[in-house]
């Protein structure tokens, strides 16, 4: 029984220097997601939370990632609505649209507030392709995920 202290001493160690980096770097892979509360209509402030959202953090590594579009926001979505924008976006001839696409091609979920769209007259017909009907169960679902950060813009 002496004689097997010493390698089960030995074997317990080689587990312990395996096993800690590897549940370290999985730790570390699982980046948190994000939740992304947009309710203005307003193309600048738009602009900046999708470019955080696509840019600094989806592209980052993070998921999920989501822009719950609600209140004024859900316009912004609108096929038939013109999207003036700010700045190098105006100079690059990109619209929210197209931000908004770009984003949901590269993995971001794009939610739409049900009740706010029945508010403003849009159906989801209206909206750019790919956009997700919101409801409370599918916004819930990301929103309370404890891996999940919010940040309201």
């Amino acid at each position: 029984m002496k004689s097997l202290k010493p390698i089960l001493m030995a074997t317990f160690a080689l587990l312990a220097i395996i096993l800690v980096p590897v549940s370290h770097a999985n730790a570390q892979a699982s980046k948190p997601g994000l939740f992304v509360n947009l309710t203005t209509d307003d193309t600048w402030s738009a602009a900046k939370a999708i470019s955080f959202a696509h840019k600094k953090v989806l592209n980052q590594g993070h998921k999920p990632v989501a822009i719950w579009l609600n209140v004024r926001a859900v316009y912004l979505a609108d096929k038939k609505r013109a999207s003036h924008v700010h700045g190098l976006l105006k100079a690059k001839g990109i619209s929210i649209q197209d931000m908004l696409t770009a984003f949901m091609k590269d993995g971001g979920q794009v939610i739409m507030c049900g009740l706010c769209s029945k508010a403003a007259g849009l159906t989801k017909e209206d909206y750019i392709d790919g956009v997700t009907m919101g409801s409370p169960k599918i916004v819930s679902e990301i929103l309370f995920d404890p891996n999940v950060k919010t940040l309201s813009w």
